[in-house]
């Protein structure tokens, strides 16, 4: 019912009672006019008149009536106020709560947390934030489309509250972000064992239909006033555990360090001055040999560094994710590689430049006409060009890589899977892939000499090399006997000595001229 026919219903009511009571008192008027109501024993009846006791009678009627159309309106006025007071209610209760799961959204958590934050317990108890986000969940929804998605979340939702102590409040902040505050836990561990729980409830495949989805976590936790004494700060220090937490993926859980906070501005920070590093030239490369049995040169490996004026030297395991994440990966991989080809032009013709590609880049199959051009720009030829890229990365998507590789190993660029044995070897994918090798992890080189099974697993990862055909590389300092035993077995190339693993580029010329063993 809209508000015009609710107005229109509330005049018709009033007009009903306001015509009762007028009817009622013309009844009775008409009656005093006709009959004697009040017969007068002590003197004559008059007809057609009303007497003084009849117009007595007919006031009080009345104010009978007046009273009881007031009544009335008070009690439609007390009913349509209750009314009210209940939509209020309601609409309250909606604004904070999430429409989809029925828990408390983020505007009742941060109610919550303030009237929390506000009555801190003592110390050991504290006030827990845990911070939650689904491991998977994206891949459901774009895999089985949203209404899945949705009945997953539900799912959780509940979950979630059987994991949680009596009193604890499990909210929605939206997505598939959850978030838990635990009031006056004791300590860390009872804040521990409230995340293990949730990771343990959300453990078993949710089943949806015919389909069973295995949903994880990643779980930020922060400590009240440990952490934070505010209800923002203390969530977004939960949210910077998070972060680290997700970095594995499996279901894990951290709790807040102030390490992670500097390290996490510290990456801010890189993350907005890489595009003017990037202009500036604070990019560079040293040189770090492969070689043959004998001591030849055959190859040397680019390895990437950006020089911060203030933070110095730092290594392309940090830096490339953040460009990536700028969207300057294809940008930075492409300056660097062009320096590259430009120092490797000064070598002896047979050296090549092995240069790792960003796994992240592999999806970008335009990306391989870019390489090529690269190389003509600098007149290296293709052949003496080698990609190395990581194992897990070339079988990961293997249909993927080889569309941006294939073109390139037509053009005779040589790619090779580094990091061999830290993942899944899929040996049907590497074969499909048309490598010209494999390096060895150096974790397991530089553990061969004291640990058996380390040894075992390099010698079967270069049985797994040699029977597919291809170059096998041990990467690391290797030391004269343990390259020898490598030769014995098979692996022909091994990478740097002690002390060679940062060469200049006018270095590394001068190490291959004349191809003179070092």
């Amino acid at each position: 019912m809209d508000i015009s026919s609710a107005g229109l219903v509330r005049q018709r009511v009033r007009i009903f009672d306001a015509g009762f009571v007028l009817v009622v008192i013309a009844v009775f008027a008409w009656v005093a006019l006709q009959v004697d109501l009040f017969r007068n024993v002590s003197g004559p009846t008059q007809e057609q008149t009303i007497e003084v006791d009849e117009l007595f009678g007919l006031t009080t009627l009345l104010m009978c009536g007046i009273l009881f159309y007031a009544w009335r309106r008070a009690r439609e006025h007390r009913h349509e106020n209750d009314l009210r007071l209940a939509a209020e209610s309601e609409v309250l209760h909606l604004a904070m709560q999430d429409p989809l799961t029925g828990l408390p959204n983020r505007r009742r958590f941060d109610k919550a947390i303030g009237a929390a934050l506000a009555e801190l317990p003592v110390p050991p108890e504290a006030h827990a934030v845990l911070l939650l986000d689904l491991n998977g969940f994206k891949k459901i929804n774009d895999v089985y489309g949203h209404p899945t998605g949705d009945q997953v979340l539900i799912h959780v939702g509940a979950r979630l509250l059987r994991a949680v102590r009596e009193g604890d409040l499990v909210a929605r902040l939206g997505g598939d972000e959850f978030v838990i505050l635990a009031r006056n836990v004791a300590g860390a561990e009872d804040a521990t064992n409230v995340a293990l729980r949730v990771i343990e409830e959300l453990a078993p495949p949710i089943a949806i239909g015919q389909a069973r989805h295995q949903v994880g976590t990643a779980i930020g936790i922060a400590m009240g006033p440990a952490d934070a004494t505010e209800a923002q700060e203390l969530l977004r220090k939960a949210d910077v555990a998070l972060y680290r937490a997700k970095a594995k993926r499996e279901s894990s859980l951290r709790f807040f360090e102030e390490e992670m906070d500097q390290h996490l501005r510290e990456r801010d920070e890189l993350e907005r001055a890489i595009g003017p590093a990037l202009e500036r030239g604070e990019f560079a490369l040293s040189y770090r040999p492969s070689r043959q049995a004998g001591g030849m040169v055959s190859a040397f490996e680019a390895l990437p560094r950006w020089d911060h004026p203030a933070m110095g030297e730092i290594g392309p395991d940090r830096f490339l994710p953040i460009a990536a994440k700028a969207g300057l990966l294809a940008a930075v991989t492409e300056k660097l590689l062009a320096t590259a080809c430009a120092a490797a032009c000064d070598w002896d013709a047979p050296v090549r430049l092995a240069f790792g590609l960003p796994a992240a880049l592999l999806p970008d199959t335009a990306f391989g006409a870019r390489i090529l051009e690269i190389l003509a720009e600098a007149g290296l030829p293709p052949s003496r060009l080698q990609l190395d890229i990581d194992e897990r990365a070339l079988t990961r998507d293997a249909a993927r890589a080889a569309a941006l590789l294939e073109p390139l190993q037509a053009a005779g660029v040589n790619v090779v899977a580094d990091h061999f044995g830290t993942g899944y070897s899929d040996l049907a994918n590497l074969s499909r892939l048309r490598l010209s090798g494999v390096k060895i992890d150096r974790s397991y080189v530089a553990a061969m000499a004291h640990d058996r099974q380390a040894a075992v697993m390099v010698r079967a990862l270069i049985g797994i090399g040699q029977g597919l055909d291809l170059a096998v590389t041990a990467e690391g300092a290797v030391p004269e006997e343990q390259r020898e035993a490598l030769e014995a077995q098979g692996c022909a190339l091994a990478q740097g000595a002690s002390g060679q693993d940062g060469l200049t580029a006018e270095e590394a010329s001068a190490l291959t001229s004349g191809g003179r063993p070092a």
